[in-house]
């Protein structure tokens, strides 16, 4: 269970603090409440009263939606300086997705009034808060079309690209985040089962291996023209 706790936050790398001017930040230090998770904490979940906004100033927390008999589709991945929470902003006040610590995190919450108030005040945030929407929903809008009309293992190879894109490599190469085979399986929206015989697969020709969480791809060009490939077959 999350818990409360004071000064996490350092009140200016975060999506919030970063884009507002610098008379509204002792309004956001005074509003603001910080909040620290383990791995595997819930920040909300799909259908909950939305409460306000939350940003992360450490760790990183997945967005998930369930999906096709309480299978589980991550949506993204959130890391430091992101929002989360903005999809309960619409017309039907509650979140159409979950939030869930893959590691150790910190969050910043903003109630929904301040937040609104902040808008008003800060122009820059408020743009910046359209073009955050415009570029989600055209990622989205991607993601969909990827998961309905891409084969799986393009849509698993999208899924390992993307997430070294998203963190990197660690010292040894591989991919800089701790994740579930089932997290990734989730995130290309197929079964553990059916990422696990991919999985094997890949890993006999040479193109990945494991160790423990982290995944190392070996042949960057191999799953790019699987995804590519596939593409041209759909």
């Amino acid at each position: 269970m999350m818990k409360e706790c004071n000064n996490l936050c350092d009140v200016k790398s975060c999506f919030l603090c970063s884009r507002v001017i610098a008379d509204w930040l002792p309004a956001v230090a005074q509003k603001k409440r910080n909040f620290q998770l383990k791995k595997g904490d819930q920040l909300f979940m799909e259908t909950e009263t939305v409460s306000g906004i939350f940003f992360v100033f450490s760790g990183t927390i997945k967005v998930h939606k369930k999906w096709d008999n309480e299978k589980e589709l991550i949506i993204r991945f959130a890391k430091p300086g992101d929002v989360i929470g903005h999809l309960g902003l619409g017309k039907n006040p509650t979140y159409p997705v979950s939030a869930t610590a893959l590691e150790q995190a910190n969050v910043c919450f903003i109630d929904l009034e301040f937040f609104r108030s902040s808008l008003t005040v800060n122009p820059g945030l408020t743009y910046q808060m359209m073009d955050f929407f415009a570029s989600e929903l055209q990622e989205s809008h991607e993601r969909m079309r990827n998961l309905a009309h891409m084969p799986v293992k393009a849509r698993i190879a999208t899924a390992l690209l993307s997430l070294r894109s998203q963190f990197g490599t660690d010292a040894s190469g591989a991919i800089d985040l701790d994740i579930s085979r089932q997290d990734i399986a989730s995130y290309s929206g197929t079964t553990y089962e059916t990422l696990f015989k991919v999985f094997t697969e890949f890993t006999k020709a040479g193109k990945l291996s494991a160790n423990g969480k982290r995944i190392n791809v070996l042949d960057t060009s191999f799953l790019q023209l699987v995804v590519t490939d596939d593409n041209r077959k759909t």
